[in-house]
């Protein structure tokens, strides 16, 4: 899973911090701010998952919980324990329930632009109507090359385009069969029932002009969660990206968070 630490590593009472990248990007989406996290924290840890372009490709998983048990074994391995899980996207779900089955590897989730469910439903605004998530799969499925800039500007902002450029390249080293199979399961997944069993402290992050997931969610997961749970948002980012296009604020948000821990 390509993992890399970075910090001194110090026994020093400080948590580990652990980074996990969402669908169509690598570790490399966090080069903007794990220099100052790493000054926040004992170390901290970053890794591809096995769909990934930056993975080695030879196999990759796309079910939520086969991800789930990949961020166990990796932390496992690597032996963190009560880390702070820094999960963007669709990871912040992973983190979810990871911490379900091992509550002994997380002590804090801090949950970026994540959803449990995408598609609206009676009582449930997700973001998607179902028309448009099969418009998406569909467009994926006929041309990934030419689908993958449009999304890119559409999920990162506008007025971002070095961002956009950076994660055009990291969607774009996705195998085509496993960006679409990994689009489908992120889409069309209702994890929303593994929320009430979430008993680690959250900290939810909702990124103003967020395409991908509304504020209406972030609400929905504050109340949804066992455990401790605040929401905080990100005013400057302008999409879902924050760690691309407002480095400096999200440090601040998960500085902010990490002192609640103290």
């Amino acid at each position: 899973m390509n993992a890399r630490v970075f910090g001194a590593g110090e026994d020093d009472g400080r948590e580990t911090g652990v980074l996990a990248h969402g669908y169509g990007g690598s570790r490399f989406i966090w080069d903007d701010v794990v220099p100052a996290l790493a000054a926040r924290f004992r170390v901290v840890v970053v890794f591809d998952w096995s769909f990934s372009g930056a993975a080695d490709g030879k196999r990759y998983c796309c079910s939520y919980d086969g991800l789930a048990d990949e961020l166990v074994a990796l932390m496992d391995e690597l032996g963190v324990r009560s880390a702070t899980f820094v999960g963007h996207s669709m990871a912040g779900m992973l983190g979810c329930i990871a911490s379900v089955s091992r509550p002994d590897l997380f002590s804090h989730l801090v949950l970026v632009g994540a959803s449990p469910r995408y598609i609206n439903e009676d009582g449930y605004e997700g973001g998607f109507e179902r028309g448009e998530v099969d418009a998406m799969l569909a467009a994926v499925e006929a041309d990934f090359a030419a689908w993958t800039p449009c999304f890119a500007e559409v999920v990162v902002g506008p007025g971002h385009p070095a961002a956009v450029a950076k994660f055009t390249k990291q969607l774009t080293a996705m195998r085509p069969d496993a960006a679409l199979r990994v689009l489908r399961a992120v889409l069309t997944c209702d994890v929303r029932g593994v929320l009430p069993d979430v008993e680690a402290r959250c900290t939810i992050v909702h990124c103003a002009g967020d395409a991908v997931a509304p504020l209406a969610v972030a609400r929905y997961m504050q109340r949804a969660v066992a455990g401790a749970a605040e929401t905080v948002a990100i005013e400057s980012s302008g999409g879902h990206f924050p760690q691309l296009t407002a480095p400096e604020e999200f440090v601040r948000v998960l500085e902010a968070a990490i002192l609640l821990d103290h």
